[in-house]
């Protein structure tokens, strides 16, 4: 079989990843993938401080991932202490209705399901009373 030629970019991360071990390591314990990691080789180059093999710069930006990730939580909860909740609440019923009418107009064009007509055909077929006995 014939190996399919790799886009040239794909071939030097590649390359770049083989000189940095310790990116490897990064992505086998879960810490991130090779999607995130090269888009960050492609967008911000092989000498940014991601790429260092200084295992300290990768504490550092974990440290300052942390504090993003609490900065945008608390803009999250200020945002909710300032909502109006009768507004919300508003907003939810609009879209329950909505939803329901969404759903009424797709039942109606939807070809109707087998499930009502087996029923009727089951209830003709069960017997009415515990036993049966036919007419003559």
């Amino acid at each position: 079989m014939s190996e399919k030629q790799l886009h040239p970019s794909v071939q030097q991360f590649k390359d770049f990843v083989k000189t940095q071990p310790h990116l490897i390591q990064e992505v086998r314990r879960g810490d991130t993938t090779w999607q995130r990691l090269f888009e960050d080789w492609y967008l911000l180059g092989e000498e940014d401080t991601r790429f260092n093999s200084n295992p300290s710069a990768g504490k550092q930006e974990e440290a300052s991932t942390d504090s993003s990730k609490s900065l945008w939580m608390s803009t999250v909860m200020n945002s909710l202490k300032n909502m109006d909740q009768n507004q919300v609440q508003g907003y939810i019923a609009n879209i329950s209705q909505a939803l329901g009418t969404i759903q009424g107009v797709i039942s109606q064009f939807s070809p109707s399901s087998g499930g009502s007509q087996n029923a009727s055909t089951k209830a003709t077929k069960q017997p009415t009373g515990p036993f049966s006995f036919r007419k003559d």
